[in-house]
């Protein structure tokens, strides 16, 4: 089972490579990158990933997606959110024997008076081959298949597509259980970003930006390491334990055992990651929404220098 996601993260002044999103004012924004992650459902760790620019033509997260393919083998499953629900993804997947499970997307029509009925809301359904996209050549447009048959469903207030067709092997209520674990990519990244600071990387150059991103991915899935053989020499999950724990706790151990000059004890190290389990988190949902205000500053609308000099004489910033 293999999780898929995107995600954005600021870096210092890298314009060229990594350019602020055409939303904000030039000099006003910062340099933003887009990373896609491949994560290991089971562990928490990072299969693969690719980042490159948040916007422009062939970095959409499809775009950084499809670099990705390697890292999928026949038989994984492969869990995301509606962005992913495309016909051509789904197609490039199951010519790798990849099965997916994907919310459906928001633009196609979900009518269970059609296909093949397989129970209450639960059916199968041919999707036709969409017109060719202009940045598809006819060649790469002929490769794929005339036809797809997915599987649709409703439950729980929501439509998923699977390519998992059969429904003695593969019954309603487990897909629906399964699809409600996709939430761990955004812990997964959550973990990545606030727990280890990767928000804002803080290199300058893209190459030192890329170098960056790969330790602390490095960082993040030796802390899963140490995670894993821990839940299970302690009869748990390794999604039962605590990220931020472990890696308080590591650093604690590392700085105790390299002051008194002695080695590590694996088993009492294993036993204190293990102490600290997560909640249950059944249905699991959260508002994307801060609960402590801000202060109440204006936004910064114009370059910082140009804005210095408006205050120096003026005595205040305008707009402000």
């Amino acid at each position: 089972m293999k999780l898929v996601d995107g995600t954005g993260i600021s870096t210092p002044d890298n314009q060229a490579r990594y350019p602020q999103p055409s939303s904000q004012a030039p000099g006003v924004g910062f340099p933003l990158a887009r990373l896609v992650g491949v994560i290991c459902l089971s562990t928490g760790a990072v299969v693969d990933a690719a980042i490159g620019p948040f916007e422009g033509k062939g970095h959409s997260e499809h775009d950084l997606f499809r670099q990705l393919l390697g890292a999928l083998c026949a038989g994984d499953v492969v869990l995301a959110d509606a962005l992913y629900c495309s016909y051509w993804l789904i197609a490039m997947l199951q010519a790798q024997g990849v099965d997916v499970l994907f919310e459906q997307h928001g633009s196609r029509i979900t009518d269970f008076r059609r296909g093949r009925r397989l129970g209450a809301r639960d059916h199968l359904v041919s999707w036709q081959k969409p017109p060719r996209p202009h940045e598809m050549t006819r060649e790469q447009y002929a490769t794929y298949p005339d036809e797809l048959t997915v599987r649709e469903i409703q439950v729980d207030g929501r439509v998923l597509v699977t390519t998992m067709l059969n429904p003695r092997k593969t019954r309603k209520r487990e897909l629906s259980d399964l699809y409600a674990q996709r939430w761990h990519v955004e812990l997964d990244f959550r973990n990545i970003k606030t727990t280890l600071g990767m928000e804002v990387l803080r290199c300058l150059t893209p190459q030192m930006v890329e170098k960056e991103l790969w330790v602390n991915l490095l960082a993040y899935n030796l802390i899963r390491l140490l995670m894993a053989p821990a839940a299970v020499e302690s009869g748990l999950h390794p999604r039962d334990l605590s990220f931020k724990h472990t890696v308080q706790i590591w650093t604690q151990w590392v700085l105790l055992n390299s002051a008194r000059n002695q080695d590590c004890q694996r088993d009492t190290l294993f036993k204190l990651i293990a102490q600290v389990t997560v909640g249950q988190r059944p249905g699991r949902l959260e508002p994307r929404a801060r609960k402590r205000r801000p202060k109440s500053y204006p936004w910064l609308k114009v370059p910082r220098d140009l804005a210095r000099q408006q205050v120096r004489e003026l005595g205040y910033l305008p707009n402000g």
